[in-house]
């Protein structure tokens, strides 16, 4: 009987099924390395080097929010809506997404090599290696957005694990050999490669600018752009803010957790974009009594799921450490991670819900109206925090800024889809 029931519902769901698994190994070959340089940092720098090489990133990844400002996800959202309703529009995407992202990537190219060293000052040089990952993870997020939404996740997934298992030798090489500068330049060449075969695969685009599609990306792209400022100023901003009160390898600590939760994540990730385009086509038709239906699915069995990883990696993750990070298993790591896991349900919930149905349908704005008081009270908490709690402040404020943001989130979109479904009934 258990049999047939999971003969059933694999049956029904086998293209989802299919999609995911290609998803699942495009996302851990392109994610992988990046965790696999990780390691080799942690092994191979001492903890301070390790502390700074997690603060550029920090640095980095928060210019490289401006050199994307939502491009890649909009084009994503927009490819798969025009897949459905106009080929013609779909033709032009690439081209006039990529116009955007560069220009940005050049503006933000330029401010950092004018000023970044009156804020970086003897960290500036450091940013300078990881520069074209301005220009380049952007544009990789672009393609695999373009890829997605085309449902192009069997070739997705042959790139990525491709040019991951390539980048394995010199990345090691250049960790061991060269130290925090090794590390940092294996990223941008991580990146480069990445870029240069997605282009080569998916072949010619439409090179013609249509100004009236590119307002519309930018536009919603905005939204997502604002968004994930608003996103890295709850998350990320705690390490820039802990590099300001000089808890260097207290940053090792909090990157560690941060790191073994971002890949435990990584599978509702991965689901949340197989689903998307689906939940894209039905919203695009007006089927919202279907999207509703959904979400209220979505949501229970995110929340279900959350719960019982959470029990589980309550006694996983220690020994785990132990073993593989056996310089950073101390009390503060230990702490890190068990407060944490308080709010991992939540962070699944977020994924599913934000990925396969806010962006989605083109409502990220619901995302950013709760996560910005939550990013800039985050800021706020962690100074004070910091200064009556020490570096474990951060912690705590990402807990209550965490839970509100998200809370609000989905009681916004829900109350939305409701609307919806009633004014077509």
């Amino acid at each position: 009987m258990i049999i047939n029931f999971f003969k059933k519902k694999y049956s029904k769901h086998k293209i989802i099924c299919f999609s995911f698994l290609w998803r699942a190994l495009q996302i851990f070959g392109k994610q992988g390395i990046t965790f696999l340089i990780f390691i080799f940092c942690a092994k191979l720098l001492t903890p301070y080097d390790f502390g700074i090489y997690n603060y550029i990133l920090a640095v980095v990844f928060f210019l490289i929010i401006f050199g994307d400002f939502g491009i890649s996800t909009a084009t994503s959202k927009y490819v798969a809506e025009f897949n459905a309703i106009n080929k013609d529009k779909l033709r032009l995407i690439p081209f006039n997404s990529l116009l955007i992202i560069v220009s940005l990537g050049v503006v933000v190219s330029l401010l950092v090599i004018l000023f970044g060293e009156i804020y970086l000052k003897d960290k500036y040089i450091f940013v300078l290696y990881v520069l074209p990952m301005l220009f380049l993870a952007p544009i990789s997020s672009l393609y695999d957005g373009i890829y997605r939404g085309l449902k192009r996740f069997k070739e997705l997934a042959i790139i990525s694990v491709s040019v991951g298992l390539f980048a394995i030798g010199f990345v090691y090489f250049l960790v061991s050999q060269y130290g925090l500068i090794g590390a940092l330049i294996s990223q941008s060449l991580f990146y480069l490669l990445l870029v240069l075969v997605l282009i080569i695969r998916y072949g010619l685009i439409t090179t013609k600018i249509d100004k009236k599609l590119m307002k519309t990306i930018i536009k919603y792209s905005t939204v997502i752009g604002f968004t994930a400022i608003a996103y890295y100023f709850y998350t990320k901003a705690d390490i820039i803010i802990l590099g300001h009160f000089n808890y260097i390898n207290e940053i090792g600590y909090y990157e560690i957790v941060n790191k073994i939760f971002e890949i435990i994540k990584l599978p509702t990730l991965i689901l949340a974009t197989v689903l998307a385009p689906a939940i894209t086509k039905y919203y695009a038709e007006k089927k919202y009594h279907i999207v509703k239906k959904k979400f209220l699915k979505h949501l229970y069995y995110s929340s279900a799921f959350g719960v019982i990883l959470g029990i589980l990696l309550y006694i996983i993750i220690p020994p785990l450490i132990e073993l593989f990070f056996n310089e950073y298993f101390i009390p503060e790591t230990i702490l890190i991670f068990k407060l944490l896991l308080l709010i991992l349900p939540t962070r699944i919930v977020a994924t599913i819900i934000s990925q396969s149905h806010a962006i989605a349908t083109g409502n990220a704005h619901f995302s950013l109206w709760t996560m910005i008081p939550a990013g800039i009270l985050n800021i706020v908490l962690d100074f004070v925090f910091i200064y009556y709690f020490g570096f474990i402040g951060v912690v705590y404020s990402t807990l209550i800024c965490f839970t509100f943001a998200i809370s609000s989130f989905i009681i916004l979109y829900y109350i939305k889809l409701n609307k919806l479904s009633k004014c077509l009934n």
